[in-house]
């Protein structure tokens, strides 16, 4: 049994619709369908009558909706309490998961903007591609999630459920080394790419859409989402990278890449969830809610 099961679990109970919980819970709906039943199997009853629209609990779903929530609160505290007494030997604790380049690029200074408005703080970070930077926010691991946001890629979270601020800016840009690159007999120039479903494979697919892209081919895909592996085979005259800005923005000013064309702009957005109250965590989310830098342009 996990207790992403029973969070489930509790998400139907209050919505009874299996598309919009799954939707909350940032999985897909046939994903979300084997989990609930996971759990009815563990439980060795039905929880919900599927006869009905919407939804409805059966007796034992009823009996057994009391306890999920005791549950679910009592581990919750628990975990707050092992992980503040085992941080920052007695500072505030700061958790949050971001996309890896984010980590790199972004987040260091951003921690430094939040010392210095709070002081000494505590900081836990998971580094990972979007889709568990999100799971790891809805199943409430961590109090902040870190990502790139851009209008042709809605984010899957409730924003009454999970707020957002806008904390920075930054662009996606073509780049490429300036030893040069051969075209080919169409006049096309070779292009590193990530994986197609991932997050940034989705939004340089938006920038590479644009009319004004550099007319590419694929010659080398990597098979995950971290913009790290592109820069290094930019730099190395492998081909065009679409990479974040502020992640290439000292190569652009030594020489080692070039941008080519147009950059495309993203917002950088820290989402937190609403049922999630600390008082240090209401400090930070207050301190991020004042004007964003602009972390693509140098310091």
């Amino acid at each position: 049994m996990e207790l992403k099961w029973i969070e489930d679990f509790l998400s139907l109970a209050e919505t009874r619709s299996f598309s919009r919980s799954a939707e909350s819970r940032a999985v897909t709906q046939s994903a979300f369908s084997r989990r609930i039943r996971s759990l009815e199997v563990w439980l060795g009853t039905a929880l919900l009558d599927r006869s009905t629209y919407p939804i409805t609990l059966t007796a034992d779903g009823r009996q057994f909706l009391e306890t999920a929530e005791e549950v679910v609160r009592l581990l919750t505290l628990s975990r707050a309490d092992f992980r503040a007494r085992s941080d920052g030997a007695g500072l505030p604790v700061v958790t949050i998961t971001a996309l890896h380049s984010l980590c790199l690029s972004f987040l260091p200074r951003w921690l430094g903007r939040i010392r210095d408005a709070l002081g000494p703080v505590a900081s836990r970070v998971l580094p990972d591609n979007f889709n568990i930077c999100v799971q790891a926010l809805v199943e409430g691991g961590y109090d902040l999630l870190l990502t790139y946001h851009h209008p042709g890629i809605p984010i899957p979270l409730d924003p009454e459920r999970y707020p957002c601020r806008i904390v920075g800016r930054d662009s996606l840009a073509a780049v490429a080394s300036p030893r040069g690159l051969v075209p080919d007999a169409r006049g096309r120039l070779p292009l590193l790419q990530y994986s197609r479903g991932s997050f940034l494979g989705r939004l340089a697919g938006i920038a590479q859409s644009a009319e004004d892209a550099p007319a590419t081919y694929p010659v080398h895909t990597n098979e995950n989402s971290m913009a790290e592996a592109l820069r290094s085979m930019a730099l190395g005259g492998h081909g065009i990278a679409w990479l974040p800005r502020s992640l290439v923005e000292a190569e652009i000013r030594a020489g080692a890449l070039r941008v080519l064309g147009r950059e495309m702009p993203m917002d950088i957005r820290l989402y937190r969830s609403a049922e999630r109250h600390r008082s240090f965590l209401d400090e930070v989310w207050a301190v991020a809610a004042e004007d964003p830098p602009n972390y693509s342009d140098p310091e």
